[in-house]
C-alpha cells in the first residue's frame, strides 16, 4: 500500500502541476495562434488571455500558484536570453541609418508621451512605464523584460502587457484596411508597420498584405527596435536607483545599488552569436520556439496570477494612455517616413 505523501511532496507535486499548466496554456495558445485573427493576437497575448479567463473561471490553488511563478519569473528570463537569436546585428546595419533613425526617434518619443500621459491619468508610476515600455519597443516582451527594474507587481505587468496587445491587435486590423490608402510602397509599408506596432506578431500580420519584400523589411526594422531594449532597461534600472536615492533621507544616505539586468545581457549576447554565424539556421528556429515557449509560459503564469477585478479597476486609465499614444506613434512614424525619404 503506497505511503501517502507528505506535506513537503504534495507542495512539490502542485508546484510542478503549475509549471505544468502554464506549459499547457502555451502550447494551446500556440495552436490558437495558428487560426485566422488569432494570427494577429499572436501567442504571447493569447497565453495571458487564457490564464486570466482560467483564474476567473476556476479556483487555483496558492500551491499551485507557486509553480506559474516559477513560469512568469524564472522561465522567463531564460526566454528573453534566447529571443536574442532572433536579432542579428547585420542585418539593422543593412537597413541603413535612417531605418535606425527612425526606430529611435519613434522609440523615445512613445516612451516620453505615453508616459506623460499615464501620469497625467494618474497611473501607477510602474505600470505607466511598462505600458510606455510596451508600446514604444517591443509590447509584451518589453513589459516583461522592464518589470524586474522596476520590481513590478504581477498585476501590473498583467495589466500592462494585455493593455499593449489589444492595441497592437486594433492597429494591425486598421493598418490592412488602410494599406491600400497610404500610397507608400511595398518597401515602405513594410518599414512603417515594423517601426510603429507593437508585438512581431502584429508586424507580420499586418505586412502581409503588401507581400514577402514588406514582411522581410517590417522584421527587421522590428528587431531594430528590439535591439533597444538593452539600453532602455539599464537606463530605467538607474533612473529608479536615482529616484530612490532622491526619495531617502540624505542625512542617512546609503548608495543603493543599481539592479542589473543580467538576463538581458544574455539575450546581447545570443545576439551577437546568431550575427556571427556560428548557429545553423535550422537550430535558430528552434530555439526562438523555445525562447517563444518560456515566454508564453510566463505570460500564462502572470494571467492565473491576475485578479479580473483589479484588472477593471486598473486597465481603464493606461489603455487610454497606451491608445493615444499609438495613434501618435502611428502618425509621427508616418510623418518621418516622408522626412527621412524612406517611402
Amino acid at each position: 500500500m503506497q505511503q501517502p505523501y507528505t506535506e513537503e511532496q504534495q507542495k512539490k507535486i502542485f508546484f510542478f502541476r503549475g509549471i505544468g499548466l502554464t506549459f499547457v496554456i502555451a502550447l494551446f495558445a500556440k495552436c490558437l495562434a495558428w487560426l485566422p485573427f488569432f494570427n494577429i493576437m499572436g501567442q504571447l497575448v493569447i497565453a495571458i488571455l487564457i490564464g486570466m479567463t482560467w483564474r476567473a473561471v476556476f479556483k487555483v490553488p496558492d500551491v499551485l500558484l507557486a509553480g506559474a511563478n516559477f513560469s512568469s519569473k524564472k522561465l522567463l528570463r531564460f526566454g528573453i536570453i534566447l529571443l536574442g537569436m532572433r536579432l542579428n546585428f547585420v542585418d539593422i546595419i543593412d537597413a541603413g541609418p535612417n531605418v535606425f533613425a527612425l526606430a529611435v526617434i519613434n522609440m523615445i518619443l512613445t516612451l516620453i508621451i505615453v508616459y506623460g500621459l499615464a501620469r497625467l491619468f494618474k497611473v501607477d508610476e510602474n505600470l505607466g512605464i511598462l505600458t510606455a515600455c510596451g508600446t514604444a519597443i517591443c509590447g509584451a516582451a518589453a513589459v516583461v523584460a522592464v518589470a524586474p527594474q522596476l520590481k513590478a507587481k504581477d498585476n501590473e505587468i498583467a495589466i500592462a502587457a494585455a493593455t499593449v496587445a489589444i492595441l497592437g491587435t486594433i492597429f494591425t486590423m486598421s493598418y490592412t484596411v488602410l494599406y491600400p490608402i497610404m500610397h507608400l510602397s511595398s518597401h515602405g509599408y513594410g518599414i512603417f508597420s515594423g517601426a510603429t506596432l507593437h508585438e512581431i506578431a502584429h508586424v507580420i500580420a499586418a505586412a502581409e498584405p503588401a507581400g514577402k519584400d514588406a514582411i522581410d523589411t517590417a522584421i527587421i526594422v522590428k528587431l531594430t527596435r528590439v535591439a533597444l531594449l538593452v539600453p532602455v532597461a539599464i537606463v530605467i534600472g538607474m533612473w529608479m536607483n536615482r529616484s530612490k536615492n532622491n526619495k531617502r533621507d540624505t542625512t542617512s544616505w546609503t548608495p543603493i545599488p543599481i539592479p542589473i539586468p543580467w538576463f538581458i545581457f544574455g539575450f546581447l549576447s545570443m545576439s551577437v552569436i546568431n550575427s556571427l554565424g556560428i548557429i545553423p539556421a535550422y537550430l535558430v528556429h528552434y530555439i526562438v520556439l523555445l525562447a517563444y515557449t518560456f515566454i508564453a509560459m510566463a505570460m500564462a503564469g502572470l494571467g492565473l496570477n491576475v485578479d479580473i477585478i483589479i484588472f477593471r479597476k486598473l486597465g481603464f486609465k493606461p489603455f487610454s494612455a497606451g491608445l493615444i499614444g499609438s495613434i501618435l506613434l502611428s502618425i509621427l512614424g508616418y510623418v518621418l517616413m516622408h522626412l527621412l525619404n524612406l517611402v
